[in-house]
């Protein structure tokens, strides 16, 4: 399959994108060189290749277990508001009621 200049002007107005002459036909050579790449991996023997969603597969998880812990005190989270109200941080109003 080849690209041409005029393809990738059409592309390159589509996408509102402004390509000189030179510039469409060295994309369009790029084009060509990246779809020729991926028509030789057809080629490849990819019989018995297990499909994988990651080059690392098998993925773990990195995070740690989820396991409920004992929080810090209401007390102490409050200690340093500068303005508490029922338990609560009191804050200013940041909405306006019209």
């Amino acid at each position: 399959m080849t690209i041409t200049a005029a393809q990738v002007e059409h592309v390159a107005a589509l996408a509102r994108l402004g390509l000189d002459d030179q510039s469409a036909k060295k994309m369009a050579g790029e084009l060509d060189r990246i779809l020729a790449y991926i028509t030789s991996l057809r080629d490849v023997n990819t019989e018995g290749v297990p499909p994988t969603s990651h080059a690392l597969d098998p993925q773990r998880n990195v995070l740690r277990d989820d396991r409920a812990v004992p929080s810090i005190p209401q007390a102490a989270a409050l200690a340093a508001a500068p303005a508490t109200q029922d338990g609560m941080f009191k804050v200013p109003r940041v909405v306006e009621v019209s």
